[in-house]
């Protein structure tokens, strides 16, 4: 083999490796178990478009926020919507959730009669000066994945 060869393997060996350990390192670092989510359908127009990927971090139960953009686990479907209340329910923090682009909030999810429990939120997703953090048409390539898996 030549040389060339030889790193061009190299390059392509650490890529995987990273690529591999990437998400595990993020859910670590970021204590969300969905640091990197890519927006599949229309639920959040025009704030996020299908095929964005964001990055979220999981917040404690009060650095949650109305205007807040959250992650939250329904089944084994993960949900991208905003915050539009927070409400305290007995012992239980329950934040209603609504699309930009949809027009009712969220069904509410037990133990909450309204809203979704903190239990079921995965992360925050991260703003800079009021702007969610994401990158554009990145996401396709995880959707693309997952529809190859299904």
């Amino acid at each position: 083999m030549k040389w060339r060869e030889l790193v061009n393997i190299a390059i392509t060996a650490l890529i995987l490796i990273t690529v591999a350990f990437l998400r595990p390192m993020l859910t670590f670092i970021t204590g969300s178990e969905a640091p990197l989510a890519a927006i599949d359908g229309k639920s959040m127009l025009p704030t996020l478009r299908e095929g964005d990927l964001v990055f979220s971090y999981k917040p404690k139960p009060s650095e949650i926020n109305v205007g807040d953009v959250v992650i939250y686990r329904r089944g084994s479907t993960l949900i991208i919507h905003r915050v539009i209340a927070v409400l305290n329910e007995g012992n239980s923090t329950c934040y209603l959730v609504k699309g930009d682009n949809n027009p009712t909030v969220d069904p509410a999810l037990p133990p909450c009669k309204n809203g979704i429990p903190y239990l079921n939120i995965e992360g925050k997703v991260i703003e800079v000066s009021g702007y969610v953090l994401k990158l554009p048409y990145l996401g396709y390539y995880s959707l693309w994945l997952n529809n190859l898996v299904k």
